[in-house]
């Protein structure tokens, strides 16, 4: 097939996309197929050599770098994809990429593309909104508020909404963020200022979320089946930008050393969460386990990393599936949704028998 990756983008998660295009355009290169890479962020320009692409260092670009963007050129860039790209990989992470945006032009052009869809995209990408899906559903998930743009940033206003929800610590990040970039993790009152303006670099709307201390774990689910649960332990500090990108900085343990109970309880919050948003394809659930053994789930990934220290591909290759097959099967899931599609009308019919991968 005509595979066209689309990389880099305009979010702060600009390098961590880099590095799953690359990956993804390597393994499906070596499976036969005709792949080329785009940096949408790079507009006319967005076609870029295999040979030439340079990762970055583990650093997150600054904001400095990212406002040389124009988001303009993103549009441009999907409109110059060749007319015989039978699929595209979206290897997009964060604004522009995993927010419903890209997605939305995509179908505009009538080409078929992995992972979610428009809206639950947007929804999945909304912390906020997406966790008062799971409060309304009765996924249990962490105490929140957001701060949107035109809302009073005083201490004594932010002091009187942490009360609200719950004590210190408290997490504080941009509300359509991720791979930890512009986080905080405030101890006291004294620090909830300087947190909403570091996140307020990368986001305009800002969550504020209780701190569940516990464990670390993540469900990934392919073709809508949930993998074996992952355990992330970061071997110091916390499960940040430099632990999670940087080889060897962090353990994981897949599947987790977790009752059998336990283990299928995430699977089933796993799967509703993401069901519950439209997620198709593949996605990654993240949780924390509290001290009572009771999970939190904090997120809907629809467009997971998949670096080579990504979490997707560490669940998919403890059954079997090594990182190749993992990107064919996410492509092919997407040729037959839309075969499915082009025959019924409706996206998500096509039968099949529910099951989830053993541990």
């Amino acid at each position: 097939m005509n595979i066209a990756v689309l990389l880099g983008g305009t979010s702060a998660e600009r390098y961590v996309s880099m590095a799953t295009g690359k990956g993804v355009a390597e393994a499906l290169a070596e499976r036969g197929h005709n792949v080329r890479l785009y940096d949408v962020a790079l507009g006319e320009n967005a076609e870029i050599i295999f040979d030439d692409l340079v990762l970055p260092t583990e650093v997150a670009p600054s904001p400095e770098e990212l406002a040389q963007y124009n988001h303009r050129d993103v549009i441009t860039a999907i409109q110059n994809l060749p007319d015989n790209t039978d699929v595209v990989f979206i290897a997009l992470h964060g604004a522009d990429g995993e927010d419903g945006k890209i997605q939305a032009l995509l179908d505009l052009h009538g080409i078929p593309y992995t992972g979610s869809g428009v809206l639950a995209s947007a929804l999945a990408i909304h912390k906020a909104k997406s966790k008062e899906f799971f409060r309304i559903d009765d996924i249990s998930t962490p105490n929140w508020f957001l701060l949107e743009p035109d809302d009073e940033v005083t201490q004594e206003r932010l002091n009187g909404l942490v009360e609200q929800i719950t004590d210190y610590p408290v997490v504080v990040k941009p509300n359509d963020g991720g791979s930890t970039v512009g986080l905080t993790i405030v101890k006291d009152a004294d620090g909830l200022i300087e947190a909403v303006e570091f996140a307020r670099k990368y986001s305009s709307d800002v969550l504020f979320e209780e701190f569940v201390e516990g464990r670390e774990l993540t469900v990934a689910l392919l073709d809508g089946e949930p993998l074996p649960v992952l355990e992330i332990k970061p071997k110091s500090g916390i499960y940040d930008y430099t632990n999670k990108y940087t080889a060897g900085r962090t353990e994981y343990f897949c599947p987790a050393d977790i009752p059998l109970a336990l283990s299928e309880e995430l699977h089933t919050l796993a799967l509703k969460a993401h069901e519950l948003l439209g997620c198709k394809g593949y996605s990654r659930v993240d949780f924390r386990l509290d001290e009572h053994n009771e999970p939190w789930c904090l997120e809907v990934n629809t467009l997971p990393g998949m670096t080579g220290t990504s979490l997707v591909p560490k669940a998919a290759k403890a059954v079997g599936i090594e990182y190749g097959e993992l990107c064919d099967r996410i492509v092919e899931a997407t040729v037959r949704k839309e075969v499915v599609v082009g025959e019924s009308g409706v996206e998500g019919s096509r039968g099949h028998e529910s099951r989830v991968w053993s541990q």
